[in-house]
């Protein structure tokens, strides 16, 4: 009779799971951010004014008839001035629209006290304001190709409605598309440097109210410290009131089209708002913007890095 084994005891204590750490990717934080953006109502009003803003033109030409008229004396100026009014919609009010998008984007995860809990998940602060500020830019980009895309159909219509047909097309040259090219081009720069300066001030003041008020006010600011600068000038007899301009932000951008485009662009370039009192350059508008752009960029890193979160 064999004697039986005795029995291994089973340990009953089972190993603790091992925990998966799982960090945000940038991807993620960028879809996220678009997807607040989509969710929010006050997004989709400011789009329906925007929208407003660029149909607006068109049914003044229309009510009026001019268009009519301009395409039949001097095809090239009607094309132009078409052009300039677009690009002008786009820069302020679309620029208007952005800037409410970023400051709020930025600004709410301040005032409403999220920005702790998004952190304490595991989302780095400079992973979490590229990731706003990629979102930010995907919505600038599909704001212009849908701004541009519409004004082209617009402009169809319109001359389907005025004209009754499209022989305006057929004056635009190389040398048009070219010009419309390179004000299209002024026009990103703008839109850049804005999302760069909703950011700063966003980030600067901690607060939505803040980086919306002081964000939406920055360039009718500039436009009218023109006025004071003039009294200045007369009033002291000096040249440095009229020099200073010439490096406010918003005038330079005001000028950066008439700087950079050729003397046939210079009724499209012709509609804008206030410019420098003195003359600038197309250089010398690319580098107080980039300057500008350095600046906001270079304090929105910094304050968001090296500051505390104690909200």
């Amino acid at each position: 009779m064999s004697a039986a084994l005795p029995a291994t005891p089973i340990s009953t204590t089972a190993a603790p799971p091992r925990l998966h750490s799982v960090r945000p990717s940038f991807v993620g934080i960028v879809r996220g951010e678009l997807f607040k953006v989509s969710r929010q109502l006050g997004t989709w009003i400011l789009a329906v004014l925007y929208l407003g803003a660029i149909f607006l033109p068109y049914l003044v030409l229309l009510a009026s008839g001019r268009i009519k008229t301009e395409v039949r004396d001097d095809p090239m100026a009607a094309l132009y001035s078409v052009l300039g009014v677009d690009m002008m919609v786009l820069k302020v009010f679309g620029g208007a629209l952005i800037i409410l998008i970023t400051a709020r984007l930025i600004g709410m995860e301040y005032s409403g006290g999220t920005i702790r809990v998004l952190l304490s998940r595991g989302v780095g602060r400079l992973q979490l304001l590229f990731g706003k500020l990629a979102a930010v830019s995907v919505i600038a980009l599909g704001v212009v190709v849908a701004t541009v895309l519409l004004d082209l159909l617009l402009t169809v219509v319109l001359l389907l409605l005025s004209v009754g047909n499209l022989d305006l097309f057929k004056s635009a040259t190389s040398a048009y598309w070219s010009d419309a090219g390179v004000f299209l081009l002024t026009a990103l720069i703008s839109l850049g440097v804005t999302i760069l300066m909703a950011t700063a001030v966003t980030v600067v003041g901690r607060s939505l109210a803040f980086g919306t008020t002081v964000a939406i006010l920055w360039y009718p600011a500039e436009n009218i410290s023109v006025i004071f600068l003039l009294l200045g000038s007369m009033l002291t007899k000096s040249d440095f009131w009229r020099l200073i301009s010439g490096d406010f932000l918003g005038l330079n951008l005001n000028a950066m089209a008439g700087a950079m485009l050729p003397e046939r662009a210079r009724l499209a370039a012709s509609i804008t708002f206030q410019e420098p009192l003195v003359p600038v350059t197309g250089s010398h508008t690319l580098l107080v913007v980039g300057i500008f752009a350095a600046v906001f960029a270079a304090v929105s890193i910094i304050l968001t890095a090296r500051r505390d979160v104690k909200e």
